[in-house]
């Protein structure tokens, strides 16, 4: 018998062992031109391998996107950014209630907000950008809210500047053709839709430091870290931007024993992974097991119990 994990009672008393049942997951990954497909279809190819009878459909979303449809059951599986996905458990905007059912399954790595801008249109600050062309994510993405949160900061909102929300890829087009001089988006680094406009055009990244106390104030998940040079041509010094965390998010209602399964599959299976996204070279099941403000699912947190790690319950 085969059937699809919706968010029921008798669902969350189901037990995966049987080898005669299946699981049909939906996992919802990222826009277009973002480092989650590909890592979305690594892990659908792992776990679909190590799992019996699991098939896991794979289909684009984003951050604040993912949250809510992992909480609505229109997904049972997600990325997610920690600094939103918190948002949602408060419900905070730009979430309308508390989300009750988002698990944390594992921390992955450190994502980097980038304000990317044309070397030659005289932007040294977030405050230039008025009346300026400014491309970024579609409304739903994180990187579109932190988008409107540096705005903010800044004494601006979108109506002060021409807002483009469009996928990467146009962002850089958009960039390329010269009708946006900023381009912000929420990923690693180095970002491939960073290195593609830096192939056409010199850019340069915009520093946060001074920002940051305020964008706390805002989100206290909020992070400062660093781009180091060289990471995009041109770029002769450090860079400090926000930073936030990847994680994977789950129903709280999938059974516990597949979210176990699923948790100790990532974690024997991290080279796969760093070869998508080298960012996670090295990942640890403790580090994957980070408090970040999500309660954990069940089946995550026996497998870190059993792998060691000492967690904050």
């Amino acid at each position: 018998m085969r059937m699809r994990f919706v968010a029921s009672a008798l669902v969350a008393g189901f037990a995966f062992a049987s080898s005669a049942q299946a699981a049909e997951l939906k996992m919802m990954t990222g826009p277009q031109g973002g480092v989650w497909i590909p890592l979305g279809g690594q892990l659908k190819d792992m776990w679909e391998k190590a799992i019996a009878n699991t098939s896991v459909q794979a289909l684009p979303g984003a951050g604040i996107a993912n949250v809510r449809g992992v909480q609505e059951g229109k997904a049972d599986i997600g990325f997610g950014n920690s600094i939103s996905t918190v948002d949602a458990i408060k419900g905070n905007p730009p979430f309308n209630k508390p989300h009750d059912n988002v698990c944390n399954v594992a921390t992955l790595y450190p994502q980097y907000f980038q304000a990317v801008v044309l070397a030659d249109a005289g932007i040294n600050s977030v405050k230039d950008l008025k009346g300026k062309g400014v491309t970024t994510q579609q409304r739903g993405n994180t990187g579109e809210a932190i988008t409107g949160h540096m705005l903010k900061v800044a004494g601006l909102t979108y109506n002060d500047v021409k807002m483009s929300f469009v996928s990467y890829t146009d962002s850089v087009t958009q960039m390329k053709d010269g009708n946006a001089v900023a381009f912000t988006l929420g990923t690693t680094i180095p970002s491939g839709a960073v290195m593609d406009l830096a192939a056409a055009r010199d850019i340069k990244l915009l520093d946060m430091t001074d920002m940051y106390e305020d964008m706390r104030k805002i989100n206290p998940g909020y992070t400062l870290v660093t781009v180091p040079k060289g990471t995009y041509p041109k770029q002769d010094k450090d860079v400090k931007v926000i930073g936030y965390a990847t994680h994977i998010v789950a129903s709280c209602k999938l059974p516990e024993e597949l979210v176990y399964n699923m948790t100790k599959t990532m974690a024997a299976n991290i080279a796969g992974m760093a070869a998508v996204n080298k960012a996670m070279a090295g990942l640890t099941p403790k580090a994957m097991a980070e408090d970040i403000g999500v309660p954990l699912h069940p089946g995550a947190a026996r497998f870190y119990k059993e792998a060691g790690v000492e967690l904050k319950m």
